[in-house]
């Protein structure tokens, strides 16, 4: 039989360390998961240490049955790791997220020293190297030792279970297995059913069958996640087991998308695997929460970004009918020294994933062109991993991630059968009205590309107003973004898949933003899974069928204005407000966001009704605004509200879409443009200045721009090393108060 021993704990780690014990050395005492980058991956600066680590741990004769193979399974070593047993090097693996395995010598003693050195050291070899996610070293996943008989299902085959399963909906299954040393062994092919009892068998040597299902139950989504499991059985002894599911699927132009036969719009978010204090090596818990929190906000489908996340959640989005898009960290930098890896990589979460009923798509890249544009090579190597991806598994998709300046004719967009576009519009520039018609446009061009919207989002921490603006990370206006965004996207019937970046808020060192550096705060909820802002609830509104209402502003309580605006949240067709007990007005709302305006003096306890849900905030008044709402950026050299405004004239504030609109605005531009080309000019001389490429201009980078304050566009020069002093920028603002309106 084959035996699986968990090898968690009490292991000796050192970080910043070369050395290859051949004892065990008194360093500090660790389990497993473990990344020593939980704390400095998350505080900003972008100084977390990118180095190697090294784990020693003691195997005794009993951990290694002599009767049996025995390989040491790392399900997620980040990013490089070299293993050593009793000082012989087994073996070298490159590639953060996925699993790998290594035959232990037969050889063994009393007590074994095994050595796993993990590194995370930024190269040119490995992906990711570029992307806006802290990259966490450690062995944060599970370590285990898997004993096995002479015949044995493979388990150096790509790190995969040893067995591929396909089940038509037709009606029968086919089965691959990876055997090695099978000799006269017969395998013995079992399809079980969810109560388990045997649905078919066969008992055969040959290591492909097909199998006939009549009349399968299907796999269909959220609605009904059935699951089959196929037990597959040497005569020797050892035994794999997978869970398949039958559907089919299209992915339609006009219609979307099609689960066995009926349109099932895919609405839902990306997520990324890190956690406060914990960064990437997380628990089973706390895969379990997510995927709770991502069931109750009424998700269709995850985007799995930007790498392989653990089995475990993949076991996980099969249970709960989630519809996957599962891809690679080949993003925002091609580099030619690792197209090796990409492909390596590729083939890897193919393998390891491919009997995954949840997963409908492979993602090539995302936003690949951002360092350099659209290139030869890039083109080059997309049709190459396309092709090998097709070659691999012909039973599902392929789609790219594409930057939103990326032009829509770029020869690399329509490479894979379906794409999506990150887009920022009314975060990152652009207005917020520009999503839905960006997509139309792209759909009139190309009626017979499926297209959807793979990233957007803005971030919100704990700050609000009564106004919000654009760049001001309220809560209120990150609110007021998802649900322009909601209605523009769920109208849109032909978008194959929408994802929100993202649903959790996720480590990202580097960057200096909303007054908490080291995080990217787009998520719904907040990175430590404690808070559910409002947008959260924006989206259950609309996806999710758990009736409930949700009064919104919460934590935003004093306030100014003799008139307040109440926002309430509902899948309910119908809510009933209430201040200090009286009501104040029942509203109905087809779009389930329910505005209210009410009187706001003394003390309000208001109460939200809808059918037998309710939901309660307080507000009260005060003379003058609480600071403590009002976002001040560390390190910023100026905040919005330090800018003299005169009424009537443009400041830094202004967007400049709108002092475009005047002679002098265009003039005054002109000047801005010729400051920061004479930087960029200063910067490529002393050679401070990024190497890449910024991507060419077009038209829909142009809209971005005008969307942006001149504020806000001068704080994203700090990501292309453009800085621009407080001097200067008061300078400027006493140009632009000087134009009008």
């Amino acid at each position: 039989m084959r035996d699986r021993a968990n090898i968690n704990s009490n292991w000796q780690f050192k970080k910043d360390c070369d050395l290859v014990p051949n004892t065990l050395p008194n360093w500090e005492t660790i389990n497993l998961p473990h990344t020593w980058n939980n704390i400095d991956g998350m505080d900003g600066g972008n100084d977390y240490f990118r180095g190697k680590g090294t784990y020693v741990k003691v195997l005794s004769r009993e951990n290694l049955p002599s009767d049996k193979l025995n390989y040491l399974e790392i399900n997620g070593a980040s990013s490089s790791a070299d293993v050593f047993f009793n000082g012989e090097k087994l073996t070298h693996h490159d590639g953060g997220y996925s699993t790998f395995r290594a035959l232990l010598p037969a050889a063994i003693k009393d007590e074994n020293i095994l050595v796993i050195q993990v590194d995370n050291s930024p190269n040119d070899r490995v992906y990711p190297q570029m992307a806006d996610f802290t990259f966490y070293g450690g062995l944060y996943r599970d370590v285990n030792i898997i004993s096995v008989p002479k015949a044995h299902f493979d388990l150096e085959y790509y790190g995969a279970p040893g067995v591929m399963a396909t089940p038509h909906v037709e009606g029968s299954i086919d089965v691959k297995v990876f055997v090695k040393d099978q000799g006269d062994e017969s395998i013995i092919y079992t399809l079980l059913d969810k109560e388990n009892n045997v649905v078919t068998s066969l008992e055969t040597k040959a290591t492909e069958v097909s199998l006939e299902v009549k009349e399968p139950h299907l796999w269909n989504g959220r609605k009904d996640p059935y699951l089959y499991t196929l037990r597959c059985s040497l005569t020797g002894g050892d035994e794999i087991t997978t869970r398949v599911g039958f559907r089919a699927f299209e992915i339609d132009p006009e219609r979307g998308f099609i689960l066995n036969g009926e349109e099932y719009p895919l609405r839902g978010v990306s997520r990324h695997q890190d956690r406060w204090g914990k960064g990437n090596a997380i628990s089973r818990e706390d895969h379990e929460e997510d995927m709770a929190l991502i069931m109750e906000v009424g998700a269709t489908t995850i985007r799995l970004a930007h790498y392989q996340h653990d089995q475990y959640f993949y076991d996980l989005c099969d249970e709960n009918g989630l519809v996957i898009w599962a891809e690679i960290p080949y993003i925002s930098s091609h580099l030619e020294s690792s197209n090796d890896n990409a492909i390596s990589q590729m083939k890897e979460l193919i393998y390891q994933n491919y009997n995954h009923s949840s997963i409908v798509v492979w993602g090539l890249s995302n936003e690949i062109t951002m360092s350099s544009g659209e290139s030869a090579e890039i083109i080059s190597f997309h049709k190459k991993l396309n092709s090998l991806v097709h070659n691999i598994d012909s039973t599902r998709k392929t789609v790219l991630a594409a930057l939103t300046t990326c032009p829509i004719n770029a020869e690399y967009i329509h490479i894979p059968d379906v794409v999506s576009y990150n887009h920022y519009f009314g975060w990152y520039g652009g207005d917020i009205s520009m999503n839905g018609p960006w997509f139309d446009n792209f759909h009139k061009k190309y009626p017979n590309r499926p297209i959807g919207c793979s990233e957007y989002g803005c971030e919100a921490l704990n700050w609000h107003t009564s106004k919000p603006i654009q760049g001001d990370y309220t809560e209120e206006y990150q609110a007021y973004y998802h649900e322009e965004l909601i209605k523009q996207f769920f109208s849109r019937k032909y978008l194959w898949a929408t994802h929100v970046w993202n649903m959790f808020d996720f480590g990202a060192d580097a960057r200096a933003e909303g007054g908490e550096n080291g995080q990217n705060h787009k998520g719904l909820v907040t990175i430590d899974r404690k808070y559910k802002k409002d947008s959260f609830y924006a989206y259950k509104a609309w996806l999710s069928k758990e009736p409930f209402v949700h009064l919104c502003s919460k934590r935003y309580v004093d306030r100014v204005e003799p008139r307040t605006k109440v926002t309430v949240y509902s899948n309910l067709p119908e809510v009933a407000l209430y201040v200090n007990g009286e009501l104040v007005e029942t509203k109905k709302a087809e779009d389930h966001f329910f505005h209210f305006e009410i009187e706001n003096k003394g003390e309000s306890h208001i109460r939200a009704v809808a059918g037998e849900f309710s939901d309660e905030s307080v507000i009260k008044k005060v003379d003058t605004f609480n600071e403590s709402y009002r976002l001040k950026e560390k390190g910023a050299i100026l905040n919005w509200f330090d800018i003299e405004e005169i009424e009537g004239k443009h400041s830094l504030n202004s967007k400049i879409g709108d002092i475009l609109k005047s002679f002098r605005g265009k003039l005054w531009f002109v000047s801005f443009v010729l400051l920061i080309l004479g930087k960029i000019k200063k910067n490529k001389k002393s050679d401070k200045a990024s190497s890449s490429t910024s991507p060419k201009a077009n038209k829909d980078l142009l809209n971005m721009i005008k969307g942006f304050s001149v504020l806000r566009l001068t704080t994203m020069f700090g990501m292309i090393n453009i800085s621009i002093t407080k001097e200067e920028l008061l300078k400027h603002n006493k140009k632009l108060n000087k134009i009008s309106v």
